[in-house]
């Protein structure tokens, strides 16, 4: 049996690619018109190049491959692999690593990330390809169909919470909204959102954001914390991001638009609930615990120097 790497052939192979990361990365929702977006959709500067492993014509992994075009640190390369469980230890990931490697060489990274789930043989394969653990972080579920959400609050005086539909006029404000609190986030990779352009094609207009279940607190004229939230387009709902600006945290913003996210997400028919935390991120680790997220699994970055 033999193994073969190729690019991502969009529509055809969207939705064995949507297979294979659901089957290997069920915490994090995924749709064929995504996977298709988003190469369709990617900054130039990205040098974005998702791949493919086939064993004998079926589809068995697949990796997101690219530079961090939006760090201030250049040379950032990352290939988040995913290779199907029922498929693994077939040479596939091995592959698909080799080739993303050989890519982001070429396309001036020198040093390339990636996700790999905390357990012994994942971890192991990223140590035997030259990989350093760094950071964690975990994915959390919510059951939105069993569980019991805190009750709505009355915002405090002078705050409105919207949907971010509110915007569609003109959502710049939630741009530079998106952007500060982006530069806040935890990480080892810096975030700077300076292309509104990129940021309206790519993330507003992303097939999975939901604009009616995103919610939004406006004080003082303008958006000052937003929770993202995106969908399946059935029950799956992920929270892509919750942000404050620095100057109007402290007084449980994040918690009411996120509550009020959810709440629309259950009334809109979602029954289970997934976000991500760094692991050092306390603050969103407690918001998410006073909801009633669980951790389901934990990831680890890991790191290799190119040359």
């Amino acid at each position: 049996m033999t193994v073969i790497v190729r690019a991502f052939r969009a529509p055809g192979d969207a939705e064995a690619v949507a297979r294979v990361r659901h089957a290997a990365l069920p915490f994090l929702p995924v749709t064929p018109e995504a996977l298709v977006f988003e190469g369709e959709h990617a900054h130039p500067n990205s040098r974005y190049r998702p791949l493919v492993a086939e064993e004998d014509g079926e589809l068995i992994g697949t990796a997101q491959v690219g530079l961090a075009h939006d760090s201030p640190e250049p040379g950032v390369g990352y290939a988040n692999v995913y290779v199907h469980p029922g498929r693994r230890g077939r040479g596939a990931g091995s592959a698909v690593v080799r080739a993303a490697e050989e890519y982001l060489a070429g396309a001036g990274a020198t040093e390339v990330y990636t996700w790999v789930l905390d357990e012994p043989g994942h971890r192991a394969f990223a140590e035997r390809h030259g990989y350093r653990a760094g950071r964690t972080a975990h994915f959390l579920r919510l059951d939105l169909a069993g569980g019991t959400l805190p009750p709505l609050r009355t915002p405090p005086d002078g705050v409105r919470i919207v949907p971010a539909s509110d915007f569609a006029g003109d959502p710049r404000p939630l741009f530079e909204l998106d952007a500060a609190a982006s530069a806040d986030e935890p990480g080892d990779v810096p975030t700077e959102l300076t292309d509104y352009g990129h940021w309206l094609d790519e993330t507003w207009g992303h097939p999975m954001l939901s604009r009616h279940l995103t919610s939004v607190a406006v004080a003082d004229g303008r958006p000052v914390a937003f929770s993202a939230a995106r969908t399946d387009g059935a029950t799956r709902y992920w929270t892509a991001m919750t942000g404050t600006l620095r100057e109007y945290r402290g007084r449980g913003l994040a918690k009411l638009v996120k509550n009020d996210s959810l709440h629309r997400a259950r009334d809109a028919g979602c029954s289970e609930a997934f976000t991500g935390n760094d692991a050092g991120n306390a603050p969103m680790l407690a918001v998410n615990e006073w909801f009633g997220y669980e951790i389901c699994a934990t990831e680890v970055r890991h790191v290799r120097t190119l040359g």
